[in-house]
Formats: structure tokens, C-alpha cells, sequence
């Protein structure tokens, strides 16, 4: 059976309707998309407030800071709630800000190491020991633009070994997932 010109042109057109509809529908959502770019981070070391008074267990928690910071890099990066960025181009500021403070509470000095790197953000985390069996893994993240602390997180763990301090990081990681909190 023949085809007539205007049979094949109203179906051009009305695909054509359906495509414009499909984009005038889906146009919100790239935006959307487009806004919530995943943000860069630079991630500080994990540093320790030991109020416990005990000095045979310093060699252990040093590492075991330096493994929940690898692991926070890591698994922040692996659920793309941020970009990662390297530290190492500002490792000479950051030597120098810690001889004269420590990072999570040093009223923003943080910003200017992210400033220093081109960052969105910079995230400094602690570990406060309150005994052997007691401590909370805590860390911030702060705008490096406004200097405002835009995300808190905070987990108290029992025990003191690789496996408890390991578990927190990964709790605070799940916990940003399930609460949307990419890119804060």
C-alpha cells in the first residue's frame, strides 16, 4: 500500500513532539545534575586527643590514624560523595600549620590549605580517646569558599583496635550515603 507524503510527515512530526516533550520533561533533571557536580575535597590527617594519659599505645594509634584517614580518602572517593584531591602540593603549609595547631580546631586555618590546593572543600578529622574501651571518631567538612563548616559527623566506638576505629570510618561513610549528604 502506498505511503503518502503527508502520512510519513505527520509521523515525522509527531515524533518529533515526542522527543521535544521528552526534553522540555527532562530538562530540570540535567540541570538539576549539572548543579550537583561532585565537589572536591582535600582530607586532612586524622589527628588524636588523648586525655588517657597513656603513653604505651602512642606507635599503635599513630598508625591507626594514618590507615582511618587512607580508608576515609578511599571509601568518600569509591561512593563519589567527593572528588579527592592529593594533599601533597600544600604538605609544606600543612607541616607549618601543624607545629601551631592542630587542624580541627585551629578557627579555619584549614581554609587556607584548601584555598592553597583550589578546593571546594577540606575535611580535618579527630580521634578523641577517653579511655581504652571509649572513643569517638569525629570530623568536619568546611566550605573553602565561605569558610563555614557545612557537614559534622561523629561516631563513639568500644575498643580500642583496627577493627573498631575501621568500623567507624565505614559507619560515618554508609551514613552520609543513606542521608544524600554528597558533596555538602
Amino acid at each position: 500500500m502506498p505511503v503518502s507524503l503527508n502520512s510519513g510527515l505527520a509521523t515525522l512530526l509527531l515524533k518529533g513532539g515526542q522527543c521535544l516533550a521528552a526534553l522540555v520533561i527532562l530538562a530540570p533533571f540535567a540541570v538539576c545534575a549539572a548543579e550537583s557536580a561532585v565537589q572536591s575535597i582535600a582530607i586532612m590527617d586524622f589527628e588524636l586527643i588523648d586525655n588517657t594519659g597513656e603513653t604505651d599505645k602512642d606507635a599503635e594509634q599513630k598508625l591507626r590514624l594514618a590507615k582511618i584517614t587512607q580508608q576515609l580518602r578511599h571509601d568518600i572517593a569509591d561512593k563519589e560523595l567527593y572528588a579527592v584531591i592529593d594533599n601533597a602540593p600544600a604538605a609544606t603549609l600543612i607541616k607549618d600549620l601543624q607545629k601551631r595547631f592542630n587542624l580541627y580546631s585551629c578557627n579555619g586555618c584549614d581554609v587556607e590549605i584548601g584555598r592553597a590546593l583550589h578546593t571546594n572543600r577540606v575535611l580535618t578529622g579527630w580521634v578523641q580517646k577517653v579511655s581504652n574501651l571509649i572513643l569517638n571518631i569525629n570530623f568536619q567538612v568546611r566550605d573553602v569558599e565561605g569558610g563555614n563548616i557545612v557537614l559534622n559527623k561523629s561516631v563513639d566506638i568500644r575498643g580500642n583496635t583496627d577493627q573498631t576505629w575501621s568500623r567507624g570510618i565505614r559507619y560515618m561513610v554508609r551514613s552520609m550515603v543513606e542521608k544524600n549528604q554528597a558533596g555538602l
